[in-house]
Formats: structure tokens, C-alpha cells, sequence
């Protein structure tokens, strides 16, 4: 309940043992789960939205699928996803850091101009003063092959990488928020309005996924948690 429904037996198991003190098995966790019908909501298929239709350069994949990254900082990944809200399509850019997976831009809008990356991009990087070198990964999207995105790489000495044409695994950590986020928020929501929709979304990410929620890639530690115990 603590975790609106979003947690299966590993999240329990590790949440029982290392948090609570109560020693049991995995197995067990599954077991008693399956007897009271406890079910961890199920995440959907997710569609490619990239439109690559575009006469920019793109940049090679650089990041050639290498998720493990050993530093914070080092390592960006991008992408756009859409929610529905009554007042219409809401889309949103977030900015993920491959060591802890945590979201260090985000923004909103109500339309998908190339100003929605680069207002993520910009956050990310008022809010972490990364340094040289810095590889920024992304779709062939026409909004990250753009003039614009590609001037705030330049401008900051970043490096960019582009997925390969239709292989939606090459940005498989931006893939998975945007999946989680919607498993866990967007799909059990009625938004009447954009606004409510980004309040919401800001929250989730913010006091939720980036602080508490618990991710099975980092140990079950939460990304901020990650990054505070590697660095100590």
C-alpha cells in the first residue's frame, strides 16, 4: 500500500529484510503474496514514438548499449514520451544519469518542439555542473538532431550518441522510466488537466522515484540513495 501496488516480491523481500528486520525468503514473500492475491500492477508494452524522418546529421552510438556506467556524471541518457490529460497530449523530456539512473531534467509542454529537450537538457545541467566530455545519449529524434540540442552539447564539450535507426533498445534506461512512470502513474490517473498532470509527474519523480523507490539495478536503493552511499 505504501507503494501504490507498484512493488512485486523482490521490492517486499528486500523491504522486509533490510528495512524492517524481518528475516524471511524471497520465496516465502512470493508465497504469502500468491495466497492473499497481492499482484504488483503489470507494465504494458511501450511503443516507439521516434520520428527520424528528418535530414539532420546524427551522431554514432557511442554508448553501443553500455548501461553500467562506474561515476555519476559521466553518462546521459535522453528521451520524449506522451500522456493524455482532457485538455489534450501533455509530452515530456526527461534526462536520466546512467550511474544511478536518476532523472536530473525533466520538462514538460504541451507541444514537441525541440524546446522541450533542451529546456531538460538545460535543467540537467544547471542542477549537476557537469564537466568535459560527458557523453549524452538519445534517439534520432528530430528534436535531439536539431541545431539547437546540438549547440548546448557544443557549447559544454559534451559528446553526443544517437541510437541506431528503429532499435529502441539502444536508450533501453530512458525506455524503462518512461515505462515505469506510466505503469505506476500515468495508466491508474485521469488528468483533467495538463497542469494537474505535471504537478503529479514532478512529484512522482522527485519525492518518489529519484528519493525512495526502491531500483533492483542499484541494490534496491533508490537512485539519490545510490548516489549518496557512493560517494561516502
Amino acid at each position: 500500500m505504501e507503494n501504490k501496488s507498484t512493488y512485486g516480491s523482490p521490492r517486499i523481500w528486500n523491504q522486509l529484510n533490510n528495512v524492517e528486520s524481518i528475516c524471511c525468503s524471497e520465496n516465502r514473500v512470493a508465497k504469502v503474496m500468491r495466497v492473499a492475491r497481492i499482484i504488483a500492477i503489470q507494465k504494458r508494452r511501450f511503443r516507439v514514438t521516434t520520428n527520424s524522418k528528418h535530414d539532420y546529421p546524427v551522431w554514432p552510438n557511442v554508448l553501443e548499449r553500455n548501461f553500467m556506467v562506474q561515476k555519476p556524471n559521466a553518462v546521459w541518457v535522453s528521451d520524449i514520451t506522451y500522456i493524455w490529460t482532457l485538455e489534450g497530449w501533455l509530452y515530456l523530456a526527461a534526462v536520466l544519469d546512467l550511474f544511478s539512473r536518476g532523472v536530473v531534467g525533466l520538462a514538460m509542454d504541451k507541444t514537441i518542439a525541440d524546446t522541450l529537450v533542451t529546456q531538460a537538457m538545460m535543467q540537467a545541467i544547471l542542477r549537476r555542473n557537469p564537466g568535459k566530455g560527458l557523453i549524452c545519449h538519445s534517439d534520432r529524434g528530430s528534436q535531439y538532431a536539431g541545431n539547437n540540442f546540438k549547440a548546448i552539447l557544443s557549447r559544454n564539450e559534451f559528446i553526443g550518441s544517437m541510437s541506431r535507426k528503429g532499435d529502441c533498445w539502444d536508450n533501453a534506461v530512458a525506455e524503462s522510466f518512461f515505462h515505469t512512470l506510466k505503469v505506476e502513474l500515468i495508466h491508474r490517473c485521469r488528468f483533467l488537466t495538463r497542469e494537474e498532470a505535471k504537478r503529479k509527474i514532478f512529484e512522482y519523480v522527485e519525492m518518489y522515484y529519484n528519493r525512495k523507490r526502491a531500483h533492483s539495478t542499484l541494490g534496491f536503493l533508490s537512485p539519490f540513495e545510490y548516489e549518496s552511499r557512493a560517494a561516502a
